[in-house]
């Protein structure tokens, strides 16, 4: 959707609605900054357990002028999300110090009661995962409309046309048919759109962006930065966004401030402090994208998978006695082989089909076709006789701490296969096991005893993949295993993944939307669209030589992200 700029007629929405919210009351970037909307002064944020005191957040201090963009940025552990939180004193388990002033009053010192008017009202927030911030029980009408009616007194129709307007204004396609869908019903990109809407309802003059594109495609990606930049635009709102990538900075902030270990540790406008870094750990950030590329795959390497073509194809089921009327062909007509040392990279939109591929491929999902594994098909092998083949073809999953148990300790979750491939190892031999994977992954064995909430998002996905490599594995499924992952610990991921490969030869398939990651990785790229292959080939040609207008938009929408100008604030 393309908003009008300031003085223009309003844009006629779909369904005839049109926006008639304030004019803009954005402030060029370029004046002086003497009078900020938000200013932060030596915010420090303790955390108490067990008698031990960790500070999250030590001695901060930043401002925001009225249309300004601020990033944050740091890994994760820097102390972002808690600075954040702490604005609208959203933090348990921790009394923040310092002062937050906010239009001139100071929030920390604001009794509950008016600091839920401020909240959702003159400072609302977009978190990073709208599929645990949406009620799950709630229809999309009833969650913007509680906004409504909490902070507006609106209710009733006039409710409804106001979230029917908010829908189109954030884009949603056939808004009207949304506003009876519940969360799940939607992608995650209009999820994202969603949460955007909830935030807008009440014309913030301050919007919290924490995280709203990290797991999202590089094409929604770019729709959700761009819808951003022209909301704030347009009605004149100030940002604070909070992000661990750099080119998402370049694309959509005024100044930065640079956090490491809960301090910022250099501040400034974002063209001086990228073209030009004074701290170290500024110039390691910036440095931290994955580079190289794919492991050359030897000469006469066996192939190790030989699938399709596969089809998966979901029913869809209407009416009261719930009768077919269709299929979702969620993969369809699709090959791929892989070989011995060799990783076929996977790409393409939320809905592709990645996914269900390879879990065909592990015969996790039923499809049809063959999958043939070594020379041997396994496709139509029962569960029993699989079990023996899954030591050689295991699976690292997207979200680490989903995917392990919070009720069993890091021995135990990396020595489970073992137990259950019945290798008739003793406890001790188990543990020599664990510790070596561990040590194979970067991980210290030592802490083998603690449990996976005692570890950061990459020491989690190291785990991950200690699991899997316990157990010798030849052929891997790695599905999207980066993409949560801060800049520089994606860097080391993959470094690990290509160390990991040069000594035990594994085969890799790896799904994933992130472009960079695939390009520092596959030997092979196959791009897919709607459950079938657009366009495949060596990584090299795929990447100088896109064929396809679907690869050039992914391409286009992945790479010109990274490149965008310092300051660019819409497309």
């Amino acid at each position: 959707m393309i908003l009008p700029a300031r003085g223009e007629a309003p844009v006629p929405g779909r369904r005839g609605m049109t926006y008639t919210g304030p004019p803009a009351r954005r402030r060029p970037t370029s004046e002086p900054m003497t009078d900020p909307l938000l200013s932060v002064q030596d915010l420090s944020v303790a955390f108490r357990q067990g008698g031990r005191e960790t500070r999250a957040v030590d001695r901060v201090s930043f401002a925001i002028a009225p249309g300004e963009t601020v990033a944050l940025v740091g890994e994760s552990g820097s102390g972002k999300s808690v600075t954040a939180l702490s604005i609208l004193r959203l933090v348990d388990g921790a009394a923040p110090e310092g002062r937050i002033l906010f239009k001139g009053r100071d929030l920390l010192g604001l009794p509950e009661p008016e600091m839920r008017a401020v909240r959702g009202a003159d400072i609302t927030m977009v978190f990073q995962e709208p599929m645990t911030s949406l009620n799950p029980l709630h229809r999309i009408a009833e969650q913007v409309g509680e906004v409504l009616r909490l902070h507006k007194g609106m209710s009733g129709e006039a409710a409804r046309a106001r979230t029917l307007e908010l829908l189109n204004l954030v884009g949603i396609r056939d808004a009207e048919r949304r506003l009876g869908a519940y969360p799940h019903e939607l992608s995650g990109g209009q999820r994202q759109r969603v949460m955007i809407a909830m935030a807008l309802a009440c014309e913030p003059d301050l919007l919290v962006a924490d995280e709203p594109t990290t797991a999202l495609d590089v094409t929604v990606q770019a729709q959700i930065l761009s819808l951003l930049a022209d909301l704030k635009a347009r009605l004149g709102m100030a940002m604070l966004f909070i992000t661990h990538d750099l080119g998402i900075v370049r694309r959509v902030a005024d100044r930065v401030c640079v956090m490491f270990q809960g301090r910022i540790v250099e501040t400034g406008p974002v063209a001086e402090v990228f073209s030009n870094p004074r701290h170290d750990y500024t110039r390691r950030l910036l440095a931290a994208e994955p580079t190289g590329r794919g492991n050359p795959v030897p000469d006469g390497a066996p192939i190790l998978v030989e699938a399709g073509p596969i089809r998966v194809h979901f029913p869809i089921r209407t009416g009261l006695l719930r009768r077919t009327t269709g299929h979702v062909k969620a993969v369809d007509g699709v090959a791929v082989s892989v070989r011995e040392g060799e990783t076929v990279g996977v790409v393409g939109e939320s809905g592709s089909g990645k996914t269900t591929l390879g879990l065909a491929i592990l015969r996790l999902t039923a499809s049809e076709g063959p999958v043939v594994y070594l020379g041997r098909r396994i496709d139509g092998l029962s569960a029993r006789a699989m079990r023996p083949l899954r030591r050689e073809m295991q699976v690292v999953f997207q979200d680490p701490y989903g995917s392990l148990s919070p009720r069993m300790s890091v021995a135990e979750i990396v020595a489970e296969g073992l137990e259950v491939q019945g290798t008739g190892c003793t406890d001790a031999e188990r543990r020599r096991i664990v510790a070596r994977a561990l040590e194979d992954v970067g991980l210290d064995p030592t802490a083998m005893d603690r449990y996976p909430h005692e570890f950061s998002g990459g020491q989690r996905q190291r785990i991950a993949i200690a699991r899997a490599m316990a157990l010798d594995p030849r052929f891997v499924v790695l599905d999207e295993p980066t993409s949560a992952l801060d800049m520089s610990v994606q860097a080391q991921i993959v470094e690990l993944l290509r160390d990991l490969q040069r000594r035990r030869g594994l085969g890799y398939l790896f799904i994933s939307h992130d472009l960079k990651v695939v390009r520092a990785l596959a030997n092979r790229v196959m791009v897919m669209q709607g459950g079938q292959v657009v366009e495949e080939g060596a990584a090299e040609d795929i990447f100088a030589r896109p064929r396809t207008d679907y690869t050039r938009a992914l391409f286009s929408a992945a790479f010109d992200l990274a490149a965008a100008p310092t300051g660019a604030v819409s497309e």
